[in-house]
């Protein structure tokens, strides 16, 4: 039985939908600007013909023309990302036009894109009354001016301060974290960061020794991260940072290069589908999932990352105490969630069910990264009877990687014991 204070919570979060006809509204407005675009521009190619059109009466035109444009163009930007960011979800996913902003479109984002584009139709508006500064009195001129730093004045404010209030907010995500979600560890092996090479009693008790770094196709590095992508990187919980651009794509003796390269855009996020590496212990598996998590935290997506026994945990945690219905709901916040080193230890029953709850949950609606040392025909080992379902939907849309080869672990050892 559902909780009523969830119950609740799902009524006042379906109130959003009475902001839908608002922005139908703002379409019926768009329809206004296209009719007054199209008669200032027949007006113009009339006077143009006539010949009584001067040049400061075609440039005066031209203007107002492309303050409509302006216009119209906020207006586009409005409704769409406003819809995307506070009503609903809108399924552009593989389409050839989806905007590319609108992936990473959050409320900052959105303001702080508004902002500008007012400041812009402000500048044409001040440019108006400069080019007509003949009919265009000291007072208007003083005041146009005054209006149109203040306008700049609140972008340059508003654009600073997003940048901090994201970040307070992802940190703020991370200090509720419940003790069931891992924090980041050093990995051992992590020479990019000058952490200690692994050993043979390098791994967490309980916990079977992490991924070593492992290899993605070549790629060109992406540009350095801004403050609230590093927010986002820190508050995911990787035990590590990795990079695709470090991934060392000579150990694995074959994985598709081309599907990693395609993954690393990760437009796998907005279009809610899941990605399964399959491969032995030491091939790269949580290397390339959490070098994946780190560029969607970089394309503006919020990503979890944790191991399938500490999901286990936090997930019989909900449950022991009558929330799980609230943390599945809770996950949504998150785009991404990764789920390391599945099947490195069998569930039972019980709790094989949690992660059929967490993957049926996130059905289509999100996405999903998962680890395993065993193809998904075999995960009856690992969930008993949960197995075909749940690796049905982890499947229906899915890239499945596979990588074959030795543990980089062992080679390594091996190495320096030849030396």
């Amino acid at each position: 039985m559902r909780n009523p204070t969830t119950t609740l919570g799902y009524a006042l979060f379906a109130t959003r939908w009475l902001q839908a006809p608002l922005y139908f509204g703002l379409v019926a407005a768009q329809g206004v600007y296209v009719y007054k675009f199209f008669k200032e521009l027949w007006t113009l190619i009339l006077m143009c013909v006539s010949g009584h059109a001067t040049e400061t009466y075609v440039m005066l035109a031209v203007l107002k023309l492309v303050d409509v444009v302006m216009i119209a163009n906020l207006l586009i930007m409005v409704i769409v990302g406003g819809y995307e960011t506070f009503v609903s979800r809108i399924g552009l996913q593989g389409h050839r036009d989806q905007p590319e902003w609108l992936s990473h479109v959050n409320s900052n984002v959105l303001k702080v894109k508004l902002a500008t584009a007012i400041v812009g139709i402000s500048s044409v508006h001040l440019l108006q009354m400069f080019v007509d500064v003949h009919h265009t009195s000291r007072h208007a001129l003083l005041w146009g001016t005054v209006i149109h730093m203040a306008f700049i004045a609140s972008a340059a404010i508003l654009a600073y301060m997003s940048g901090p209030m994201a970040a307070q907010t992802d940190r703020g995500h991370a200090d509720r974290t419940p003790a069931g979600h891992p924090r980041a560890e050093p990995e051992a092996g992590d020479r990019r960061h000058g952490q200690p090479e692994p050993d043979a009693e390098g791994r967490r008790h309980g916990q079977p020794e992490r991924e070593a770094p492992a290899a993605a196709p070549p790629a060109p590095r992406p540009a350095e991260p801004d403050a609230d992508a590093e927010a986002r990187i820190r508050a995911a919980g990787f035990p590590v940072r990795k990079l695709l651009e470090d991934f060392d794509e000579q150990h694995p003796r074959g994985f598709d290069r081309e599907a990693v390269a395609r993954l690393g855009k990760a437009d796998f996020v907005a279009a809610r589908r899941n990605v399964v590496f399959v491969g032995p212990p030491g091939t790269g598996k949580t290397h390339l999932a959490i070098a994946l998590g780190v560029r969607a935290c970089q394309a503006g997506h919020r990503v979890l990352f944790a191991t399938a026994a500490e999901w286990a945990a936090r997930l019989s945690d909900a449950r022991a105490a009558g929330r799980l219905d609230a943390e599945l709901a809770a996950l949504d916040e998150h785009a991404l969630l990764i789920v390391d080193e599945v099947g490195y230890t069998p569930f039972d029953a019980a709790t094989a069910g949690l992660f059929f709850q967490l993957v049926a949950h996130r059905y289509e609606r999100a996405s999903l990264i998962l680890t395993s040392d065993r193809p998904l025909g075999r995960w009856d080992e690992v969930f008993g009877a949960s197995a075909p379902a749940l690796a049905d939907r982890v499947a229906h849309h899915a890239e499945v990687v596979r990588l074959d080869g030795d543990s980089y672990r062992t080679r390594r050892a091996t190495s320096a014991w030849a030396d």
